[in-house]
């Protein structure tokens, strides 16, 4: 591939915008990973940031780069991208993630920057630019996520349930209460696993297309996956509490044992996801399990509208975060 002559400090400026998109990924997906948790009372919101982020970065030890790859090749062909593309797609999810954190709409970061890679692309290669079989993989799993989350939440509830059935409500509650401190770190695992490696792609690509790594490298530079792993976990310890007040309390009423149900079915998805290199969304997936969990208790458990706003949320993410990134690809082209 073709390199491009650009002055090495233009390079670490995106750089630091792709790490200030992973910290806000973080910030704004906190809510994915702490807030079951909190809202049982299982722990603080304070614990549950800092217990949520050390497993965000513990997942650099676990989870292969399959992701990254997805994301840096499989959305949009290397050959097109250029750094006003990265800038658009970097920009564009940016400010699609503050407006819906800013009205505690839980929607996807992933497909936030699945989108703003889409949109920012368009212009410069059309059609003819884009890698159809990635993208369709990854559209596809907004509906399958959640599915499958839905699926295994419900499921694992219903188990629980039958094992349970002749234990008094104080026990249960109490050791479910302990379990749900794994399913919440298993859930925090899958989260870090799948959605840091997201930047990971987008730094890797901006690597490669500047010649700063050799594009036959099996891996990005040992300092991208630290610094995004890092940045992750910092924006989950800040944690986006207007949205976990959404997920945790408005979508249905949890206690330990479903927490612990929805935490275990999501992670079991985010795991599978990222072993098969799939972009998915952590938002979607957690929202799935916590709706499978309440319907079995039953149908007027889930408030249904709620439900309804955060579905059409995840509908609008990747038109809108196009549209952002092509408008902020042309805005770039007059600025450098």
């Amino acid at each position: 591939m073709p390199t491009i002559e650009v002055a090495f400090w233009v390079v670490a400026l995106l750089v630091a915008l792709a790490l200030a998109f992973d910290f806000m990924n973080g910030f704004h997906d906190a809510a994915n990973s702490i807030a079951t948790v909190v809202s049982t009372g299982v722990l603080k919101p304070q614990q549950a940031v800092v217990f949520a982020a050390f497993f965000n970065f513990l997942a650099i030890f676990i989870f292969h780069l399959s992701v990254a790859a997805t994301v840096g090749k499989g959305i949009v062909n290397p050959a097109v991208v250029d750094l006003h593309v990265i800038f658009g797609a970097l920009v564009g999810a940016i400010i699609w993630n503050i407006v819906t954190w800013y009205y505690g709409i839980p929607s996807s970061s992933s497909h936030a920057l699945i989108g703003g890679l889409v949109g920012a692309a368009l212009p410069k290669a059309g059609l003819d630019g884009l890698v159809w079989s990635g993208i369709l993989k990854t559209v596809s799993f907004i509906f399958i996520s959640p599915f499958v989350g839905f699926l295994l939440g419900s499921l694992m509830m219903l188990l629980v349930s039958w094992v349970c059935r002749n234990v008094t409500l104080s026990k249960t509650d109490r050791w479910f209460r302990r379990l749900q401190l794994i399913s919440a770190g298993a859930y925090s695992l899958g989260h870090g696993g799948n959605d840091s490696q997201k930047t990971i792609g987008i730094i890797w690509l901006l690597l490669i297309i500047t010649g700063y790594t050799d594009a036959s490298a099996s891996m990005p530079p040992a300092w991208t996956i630290i610094c995004c792993y890092i940045a992750i976990a910092m924006g989950t310890m800040f944690g986006g509490w207007r949205i976990v007040k959404t997920m945790g309390q408005k979508l249905t009423k949890l206690k330990p044992v479903g927490g612990f149900c929805a935490e275990t079915g999501g992670a079991i998805t985010l795991f599978a996801a990222t072993a098969l290199g799939v972009p998915v969304s952590t938002t979607h997936t957690i929202t799935g399990a916590i709706v499978g969990v309440g319907s079995t208790q039953r149908a007027s458990a889930v408030r249904w509208g709620v439900a309804g706003n955060i579905v059409w949320a995840w509908i609008f993410t990747i038109p809108a975060t196009a549209l952002m990134s092509m408008l902020v690809y042309y805005l770039s082209l007059l600025i450098f």
